[in-house]
């Protein structure tokens, strides 16, 4: 499936636990090299990913240049925003025009989200939704921007109150495309105390006509966080993407690999497979437990031949070969055809019709 069809239906989201749509986040991992971001391609895909998506922007159009760091300088020493962004933003429209290609050659979807109007412009022309980071999610002007292009809208909501959510949404909805909400908590990385997969059901709650999905920067570890956000009805999975994340740099440490993704995957086979039908029914299985653990109407006494059949005359013992407990009110008042020995599971021809 692609994203597309997933945000144009009109509900996305149900109380049915779904297979996500995973997006493999590279952003700039790929460091200015082509060879490198062809190769996150391919491994995102070896992974199991349903689409990759990159990050488009220009420092001079994205961070004034006394913008503070706000991530773990232990990690990426990068004092400011504006110095970070310059070392990433050579790609352009000719090298997303390439990777573009790329991704439909090994058959994973291409993404990338724009940073201003003229990135927004030229990655229109090469996918079907438009991605909005948290960090826009209060900027009226370029929102409307994106939705002028008539296309669904994924929007991040980290470090946001439900107010900006709300006014970020109704922003989108007067242009009259689909959104999609993606519970996000921007510390890079966040400990798992704080990823706080509870909100995810807060937002369905509040927003039960719109596909809730989850964008995650905890450390990757054994991808059961990804896992919990899957339980909780998230139908789109975000997680940055490297391919090694003993690099040094702001979006590898707290990356998930190739092997990550693999392991989350065959995990999330295992996990539908123990979850089964979402819709209760007794199994095939059961049936021998259903006909000899339930029970069925016994005589509790001798039973002569004319008796009207009182309670007196009733108790419930298994197996449930004879008449249900369930229907001893049309039992009771009847007349004994026969004699009925106690003991006996009680049948309707040992009745007057």
């Amino acid at each position: 499936m692609k994203i597309s069809d997933l945000l144009n239906k009109t509900r996305c989201h149900n109380d049915a636990v779904r297979y996500p749509y995973i997006i493999a986040e590279a952003g700039v991992n790929h460091e200015g090299d082509m060879d490198l971001a062809r190769r996150l391609i391919v491994e995102a895909a070896e992974g199991g990913a349903d689409a990759i998506k990159f990050q488009t922007y220009k420092a001079s159009t994205i961070a004034s240049k006394d913008s503070p760091a706000y991530w773990d300088t232990t990690k990426e020493p990068t004092d400011s925003q504006f110095k970070l962004f310059q070392k990433y933003d050579k790609f352009w429209k000719g090298e997303y025009e390439q990777l573009k290609q790329y991704c439909d050659d090994v058959d994973i979807e291409f993404m990338s989200t724009p940073f201003d109007v003229e990135s927004a412009k030229f990655l229109n022309e090469m996918m079907d939704v438009f991605k909005i980071s948290s960090s826009d999610i209060t900027n009226k002007p370029f929102i409307e921007y994106l939705c002028d292009f008539g296309k669904p809208i994924i929007l991040s909501t980290g470090a946001s109150y439900l107010h900006e959510i709300q006014e970020a949404v109704e922003w989108i909805s007067a242009k009259q495309v689909p959104v999609a909400l993606l519970h996000c908590i921007l510390n890079y990385p966040t400990d798992d105390q704080n990823a706080h997969l509870g909100m995810i059901k807060d937002l369905q709650k509040k927003f039960p006509d719109k596909a809730i999905g989850y964008s995650d920067h905890t450390l990757p570890n054994d991808m059961k966080v990804l896992e919990v956000a899957t339980l909780l009805g998230a139908v789109i999975l975000e997680k940055h993407f490297t391919h090694d994340k003993s690099l040094p740099g702001n979006d590898h440490y707290h990356a998930m690999d190739k092997e990550d993704l693999k392991v989350f995957n065959k995990n999330l086979d295992q996990m539908f497979t123990i979850l089964g039908n979402q819709q209760k029914h007794p199994l095939r299985t059961e049936n021998s437990a259903r006909n000899n653990a339930r029970r069925s109407l016994v005589a509790a006494m001798n039973i002569c031949e004319g008796t009207i059949i009182s309670r007196e005359h009733l108790t419930w013992k298994r197996p449930a070969h004879g008449i249900s407990p369930r229907h001893i009110e049309e039992v009771l008042g009847k007349q004994a055809g026969k004699f009925i020995a106690e003991d006996e599971v009680l049948q309707w021809n040992l009745f007057i019709k």
